[in-house]
């Protein structure tokens, strides 16, 4: 409904919602009762109410901003202070497309405007990839702070599980020298005997 230039939204009127953050995102607002979570990736069709109740709420406008997307154009222009950046709707298509043929100032814009839920889809698919690009790694690590280098290098590190037998291809630990003592365990269950 419109009048003059004002739009009016019908409180009961539901609007798609998806969780686009890489972890659960939970909110609740008192005054109706409701108490939600979305899991990574999960839509819902809420009323326009609990988004309008909730963005009113002490962090609520950040999970509408930064951690969930709506769906609606309308539901948007209205709870919003301002438009959203065009980055607020990127798929992962989108970011793999930017990731992989985009143009670097393209890149920096996203990093700059994205919300954080974006942002994350960034840092796990640039280790993923992996990101091949040098530039776009440094800026991610000048942005935000996160080492994709190193990131790729803790993910392809091979762990034993720590039982001591040897993997392919991996080292075997050995000893340089003599512990300093070696008690054996006395019967009463302690662990030293002095």
């Amino acid at each position: 409904m419109e009048i003059k230039g004002v739009i009016i939204m019908e409180k009961d009127k539901l609007v798609k919602v998806i969780n686009k953050y890489n972890g659960t995102v939970g909110y609740t607002v008192p005054d109706l009762k409701v108490h939600r979570n979305f899991y990574p990736g999960e839509s819902k069709e809420v009323s326009f109410n609990e988004l309008e109740q909730l963005s009113y709420a002490p962090g609520g406008y950040a999970i509408l901003t930064e951690y969930l997307e709506i769906q609606d154009e309308d539901v948007i222009n209205h709870l919003f202070r301002k438009t959203p950046e065009p980055e607020y709707h990127y798929s992962k298509e989108d970011i793999y497309k930017l990731m992989t043929t985009g143009t670097l100032d393209q890149f920096l814009d996203c990093l700059d405007f994205a919300p954080e839920s974006v942002k994350e889809i960034i840092k796990d698919m640039a280790v993923d990839l992996p990101l091949n690009d040098v530039s776009k790694r440094n800026a991610i690590l000048d942005k935000m702070g996160f080492d994709v280098n190193k990131a790729i290098e803790i993910k392809n590190t091979k762990y034993d599980g720590g039982n001591g037998e040897q993997q392919d291809g991996e080292q075997v630990r050995s000893r340089r020298a003599a512990p300093l003592k070696t008690k054996t365990p006395s019967p009463t269950g302690r662990r030293y005997t002095p």
